[in-house]
């Protein structure tokens, strides 16, 4: 999906929509460093990681709304990670198996859209308060001490 933005050289956004977990924002709440990684899939063997800090960012705080003005609209969205990237590596990736992309699925936009902003609220009261090892995921106000 349509979820992440390069700013800068050093600067990545990623939009993180509602789901079944929610690992990240607990993580990085603890220990703030974050990877992303790419595998290309389709044509040449190659890993791209971007090493670095991020901030998390939920849609109470007054910087979410410019930020996930970024992206379309989207009623699942519940957090955006902010990413001041350190390091970028390449590897070779040749264990990285073939995959051909098909298309997008539109599951996860039709669920959130039939959920509705309200139906999705309470399902992070439900779902997305703390992580499968219990740590508090601080999406909604009152998380930080689930």
């Amino acid at each position: 999906m349509d979820s992440l933005r390069v700013l800068a050289p050093d600067r990545i956004i990623w939009r993180n929509l509602t789901g079944s977990g929610n690992e990240t924002a607990a993580h990085l709440a603890r220990i703030n460093r974050m990877t992303l990684m790419w595998c290309g899939f389709e044509a040449r063997p190659m890993i791209l990681r971007a090493y670095g800090t991020a901030r998390t960012l939920h849609p109470r705080d007054a910087e979410f709304a410019p930020v996930n003005a970024q992206f379309a609209h989207d009623d699942g969205a519940r957090q955006i990670y902010d990413m001041k990237v350190d390091m970028i590596q390449t590897s070779c990736g040749y264990a990285v198996p073939f995959f051909d992309h098909v298309s997008e699925r539109d599951v996860l936009a039709k669920w959130s859209a039939d959920k509705g902003r309200d139906g999705i609220e309470t399902y992070w009261n439900e779902r997305n308060r703390a992580t499968i090892d219990g740590m508090p995921t601080h999406i909604l106000p009152d998380t930080d001490n689930a």
